[in-house]
């Protein structure tokens, strides 16, 4: 059971994003999750809350006791009474994961976020942060430790420990961003509140999880460097904190294999912004991209089959026939009519199509009787090859899918060749109308 301290008044929430401006996403709700922190959470909250005093979005502190066996509740109400702006809230399960996932559906703010009860990220980041996600242009936004500009101070088995679980992601999941654990977060809230649906994890997995999730339904994630620095006093345990990831990504990678990680969120097409644009018209562009791979791969597949039909029997020419185009035209609509690419997913549905495929094209080749000739014979496994090797790709492109790895690489390494420039933020003058209060 919840118990809440909060005078605060309900308010409508934000519907599916339309071509309303980024204004319209201005309330930023800031989530703190503890447990058994009654030493630090006050220095916490007041730190954070003199510092939001000069920030340019409506703002609130939420308070997140979830199972604390100390006086943090106590420390917690007492901060919710004292502080205008901040309230509280406890749960009575533990779980870092199940704090934010109560605090974001419940909250009533367009921009949710959260960060640690030790500072460990600098504040000067926080702007950046949820500015990404206010504007429009994101839908999450994380920060870094591991990107260029970033810089922190931690021991080295963290440091080893960090930096290999990430790579595992990038390499494994073929994800893009670079620092998946980092307490230091912010989303649009109506577009994570269907994630938080699939996302099993109520500990330190949840971060990952969200994430993986984020890019496997094609939701655009903003990094933002940091600067950080590790407090010895923290409650994560490193070593054990790794090996419950390790089992969550295995979960995760399992789930997305069965299809069971796409979730509806509210993300519209991207539209010109200019009155007179002359765009292409995208389903003639597709099918077209569609039908010259697909008459490839089928001629590709017959020249294969008819070179190695003199001399190899049916199935095991209708065999070299698929496995060969299969490995030859596989690169094509992932480069070409396929913008992402789901690795683990791919994989396994790849090994079953190729099964399917070789089975039916096996059956017709043998259907076809020894006197019909050559020609009938390979008229019936391409009748039987056509519509499968079509439906392969059509299928594949219905799932949002990552950038490979190989090509994220390239564009990692060519951005930190270019000169970094300074940008000013500039704020707008204020005007006569008053605001309109942020809850």
């Amino acid at each position: 059971m919840a118990r809440h301290v909060s005078n605060a008044p309900a308010r409508r929430r934000p519907q599916a994003r339309d071509a309303a401006p980024a204004a319209a996403l201005a309330s930023v709700d800031i989530v703190i999750p503890v447990l058994n922190e009654e030493r630090a959470l006050p220095g916490c909250v007041r730190t954070l809350a003199a510092y939001l005093g000069g920030f340019p979005l409506p703002w609130r502190i939420t308070i997140v006791d979830n199972g604390s066996t100390d006086g943090t509740w106590r420390v917690a109400a007492a901060l919710s009474g004292e502080l205008e702006r901040v309230h509280a809230r406890r749960l009575e399960i533990r779980g870092r994961g199940a704090a934010l996932r109560a605090a974001w559906q419940d909250s009533s703010a367009d921009i949710v976020a959260y960060m640690d009860v030790d500072l460990s990220t600098d504040l000067d980041a926080l702007f950046p942060l949820v500015a990404s996600v206010a504007s429009g242009h994101s839908e999450i936004a994380i920060g870094t430790r591991l990107a260029p500009g970033a810089r922190t101070r931690r021991s080295l088995r963290r440091e080893v420990v960090s930096r290999g679980y990430n790579a595992l992601l990038r390499h494994g999941f073929g994800v893009r961003f670079s620092d998946a654990q980092c307490g230091f977060k912010a989303a649009r809230t109506d577009v994570v509140r269907p994630l938080l649906g699939k996302v099993e994890d109520d500990s330190w997995f949840f971060d990952t999880e969200l994430l993986l999730l984020a890019e496997h339904n094609g939701l655009r994630v903003h990094e933002v460097p940091v600067d950080w620095i590790e407090d010895t006093d923290s409650r994560v345990r490193v070593v054990r904190t790794a090996v419950d990831d390790l089992k969550g990504l295995a979960r995760v990678a399992w789930s997305i294999c069965r299809g069971r990680a796409a979730v509806e969120v509210a993300r519209p097409e991207p539209a010109p912004r200019h009155p007179d644009a002359v765009v292409a018209r995208l389903r003639e562009a597709t099918f077209l991209s569609f039908a010259t791979v697909n008459v490839a791969s089928c001629a590709l597949y017959a020249l294969v089959y008819l070179s190695l039909r003199e001399t190899w029997s049916p199935a095991a020419t209708n065999l070299g026939a698929v496995a060969l185009t299969f490995l030859v035209s596989g690169a094509i609509p992932r480069r070409w009519t396929v913008a992402r690419l789901r690795r683990a997913a791919v994989r396994v549905r790849s090994a079953a199509r190729f099964s399917m495929v070789y089975a039916l094209t096996t059956a017709a080749a043998l259907a076809v009787p020894s006197a019909a000739g050559r020609a009938a014979e390979v008229g019936a496994v391409l009748a039987a090859y056509g519509p499968l090797a079509l439906s392969r790709w059509i299928a594949g492109s219905k799932r949002t899918r990552a950038r490979s790895w190989t090509r994220r690489r390239r564009l990692a390494l060519r951005r930190r060749t270019l000169p970094r420039r300074r940008m000013t933020v500039r704020h707008r003058p204020p005007s006569d109308t008053p605001p309109r209060p942020p809850f």
